[in-house]
């Protein structure tokens, strides 16, 4: 069985639709990551770009698995940054890649959170969860089983 999951940061203290957000992005950011990547224009008549077409492969099992069966995602919490980095470094122990098998959320800041670094465009930035692509329960459970599903109030 394929699952997915995403940990959050409980010591932000995110509202409900911040949370629902920053999940949100934890969730697809192993999708929008290969549309970016593979992404291609195509032109009018008048050679304006009109649409844009992505092409890439998708392991046969995270499609049977996942996109076509349940679909299971789990959002689990980290206590803080620290507690969060610790699922980073379980996922380097398993051989998984940044950008690849698991994302680095960093919200811009622009509305309820304060900025924990400052990127080289000089935006202000936190990270707010790390989103796993899918992939079998066995290996995710690894580094699931470590944390505890995300539960109390949010603001």
């Amino acid at each position: 069985m394929y699952k997915q999951i995403i940990i959050v940061r409980k010591d932000l203290h995110m509202s409900a639709g911040k949370l629902a957000a920053q999940v949100s992005h934890g969730s697809m950011a192993f999708l929008t990551t290969a549309i970016r990547n593979n992404l291609f224009p195509r032109k009018d008549y008048q050679n304006e770009i009109d649409c844009y077409r992505a092409e890439f492969d998708l392991e046969k099992d995270l499609v049977e698995q996942w996109i076509q069966s349940a679909f299971t995602k789990v959002v689990l919490q980290a206590k803080n940054k620290n507690q969060l980095m610790k699922a980073v470094e379980m996922a380097k122990e398993l051989g998984m890649k940044e950008g690849e098998d698991y994302f680095l959320i960093k919200d811009n800041c622009y509305t309820e959170l304060e900025p924990e670094e400052i990127d080289e465009n000089g935006v202000g930035r936190t990270l707010t969860c790390i989103g796993f692509k899918p992939m079998d329960a066995e290996i995710i459970d690894k580094i699931g089983k470590k944390f505890h599903v995300f539960e109390g109030e949010v603001i």
